[in-house]
């Protein structure tokens, strides 16, 4: 038996019990109450429905909320990610900022050192040029070339063609020159003996066979007058480079003439410049 329709039902019975009712007026109940009923199963209907709705909403925003919890977690474990990695930045940034920093005093002090040398060299040419002052310009040549001073001297003033013997004038510069030297310790000194292209004939006083003997011999008398005049023979080195070294094309007497020479190149030590460089 369906008891829903359990009170209509007894409704009805009441109406048809009642007395002094005519069929009339029980119709007329009876259609209210069918329209109530059917009022009533609307509504439960409607009722069921928003509870479905209600259930897929909440079931909806539960999900939204899970999602947005999941964003959030992530943004923040981004977050961390990245002031983490800002943190190792920083770190590096330091670092690098402090090597640059050290790079930098190394550089100063390559600067002032590469100044110091300067300045020292200077004052070398200086002192030699005042102790060379009486000579021939032709003759007797200072300068400063790469950092090192140059001594040059002609053969007209140090040695008769083809000899290895140097000359009384020559000998006076290269005395005056160990002079102002033999005291500089921290000054190296190359003694490079320079020909011309014309090769030697036949053997000569001196028993050099060609160019190459000639510059090394004359280079080797120089240096031995040098370190005579009191200069530090580990501080003099003696090298010959023959004809393959000119200052002019070998075209003419007077190149030719230039061409035949003796270079002294003084430099000055650079252990500290190499130090700094040295550095890590």
């Amino acid at each position: 038996m369906n008891f829903r329709f359990f009170p209509t039902l007894l409704v009805g019975a009441m109406l048809l019990a009642l007395p002094g009712c005519n069929q009339k007026e029980i119709a007329a109940l009876q259609q209210q109450n069918a329209e109530l009923t059917k009022t009533r199963d609307q509504l439960t209907l409607e009722k069921t429905a928003l509870a479905a709705d209600k259930a897929r909403n909440e079931e909806a925003l539960r999900g939204s909320l899970l999602s947005k919890n999941q964003q959030v977690n992530q943004l923040n474990q981004n977050l961390g990610e990245a002031e983490t990695d800002i943190r190792n930045k920083n770190a590096d940034l330091q670092s690098k900022e402090a090597d640059l920093q050290s790079k930098n005093a190394r550089i100063a002090d390559l600067q002032n050192a590469l100044a110091q040398k300067d300045a020292a060299t200077k004052a070398l040419r200086q002192r030699v040029s005042d102790a060379l002052l009486g000579f021939n310009a032709q003759d007797l040549q200072v300068s400063v070339k790469n950092g090192k001073v140059y001594v040059s001297l002609s053969e007209q003033l140090l040695f008769k063609s083809g000899s290895t013997k140097v000359d009384p004038k020559g000998q006076d510069a290269l005395r005056k020159l160990a002079v102002v030297l033999k005291d500089n310790k921290d000054v190296n000194v190359l003694v490079e003996g320079h020909t011309d292209n014309v090769p030697i004939k036949g053997a000569t006083a001196s028993g050099a066979r060609d160019n190459w003997d000639l510059s090394v011999m004359r280079a080797t008398e120089i240096t031995r007058l040098l370190t005579t005049a009191g200069m530090d023979p580990a501080q003099v080195t003696p090298s010959g480079r023959a004809e393959f070294l000119p200052l002019a094309p070998n075209d003419t007497p007077a190149n030719k003439a230039l061409n035949r020479r003796t270079d002294i190149i003084l430099t000055p030590k650079l252990d500290e410049l190499f130090s700094i460089l040295g550095q890590n």
